[in-house]
Formats: C-alpha cells, sequence, structure tokens
C-alpha cells in the first residue's frame, strides 16, 4: 500500500483507500461519501473495496486492463475469487473536471460513479439504450436515498 494511502472503517462490508491525499481537500468528506454511496447500492453478499485514486494510477489500470492508455472517472472490477471485495477506483482530476462541467458538486458526482460501479458488480451494464436507461434509472433511485440530484435530470 502506498504510504500515503489511509484505509477507513467503513463498516457494512465495505472499505475506503485514500490512496491519493489530494481528495481529502477536493472533495470534503470524500471517504464518508464513497462509503454512504457502496452502502447503498452494494450488492448482497458482496463486499466492497472503493479506492480514491489518481488520474496517472487509473490512466495506467485502464491501460492494462482495457487497452485504453487514458484516465477514466471510474474502474470497476469483479471479485477476484469467493469471499473477496469487489472494487471501484476512482479517478480525481477526471471526477473534479467532471463534476464542474455538469455544474455538480465533486461529492454528488463521487456518489454517482460509486454507485454506478457498484451497480456493475450487481450485473448492470449500459451497452445497449435499454440497459443503459434500466441502469439510470437505478442510479437515481439509489441516489435519492443518498439526498444526492440525479444525474440524469436537466437542469
Amino acid at each position: 500500500m502506498d504510504p500515503h494511502s489511509r484505509r477507513g472503517p467503513a463498516g457494512a462490508g465495505i472499505t475506503v483507500t485514500i490512496a491519493e491525499p489530494k481528495w481529502r481537500r477536493l472533495v470534503p468528506k470524500a471517504e464518508a461519501i464513497a462509503a454512504s454511496a457502496g452502502r447503498v447500492a452494494r450488492p448482497a453478499g458482496v463486499q466492497l473495496s472503493v479506492v480514491l485514486s489518481s488520474d496517472r494510477i487509473v490512466q495506467q489500470l485502464n491501460a492494462a486492463h482495457r487497452g485504453r492508455n487514458k484516465p477514466t472517472n471510474v474502474l470497476t472490477y469483479e471479485p477476484p475469487g469467493p469471499g473477496l471485495p469487489g472494487e471501484i477506483v476512482l479517478a480525481l482530476g477526471t471526477v473534479v473536471r467532471e463534476a464542474q462541467a455538469e455544474g455538480r458538486r465533486p461529492g454528488a458526482h463521487l456518489a454517482h460513479l460509486v454507485v454506478h460501479g457498484a451497480l456493475h458488480l450487481a450485473g448492470h451494464e449500459h451497452s445497449r439504450p435499454s440497459d443503459a436507461r434500466r441502469m439510470e434509472m437505478a442510479e437515481a433511485r439509489l441516489l435519492h436515498r443518498l439526498r444526492v440530484p440525479n444525474p440524469w435530470q436537466r437542469r
């Protein structure tokens, strides 16, 4: 583990790791937001690890695992074996830039992306329009429970 990272006890089968310390400064309460979103959206019986990382690390992971040499907002990894956690990795710079471009609070966007990743772990996909619409509706319902504005509603 990186010497700057910190694992927080998120409880309820969720671990949040802050691997990029700038998360604390740029997204107030990032660890608590990620843990709450994970608790609301986590598939039953699945342990979840949320890693708040950097664009550089996410770009390396994206290149290694998806063949795309660029950062992305969130990567989701299925549990590697029984009893092991699924993992959601988020890129700070990308998350903050997207939130600013969409006129949203970075914390709200973080919650949305953790919910999005957890839904992928639950088997949701968005490659077809009908699947994307179902996933968006599920995200909106879960975000409502967190009191986070629906990212799919036009402002």
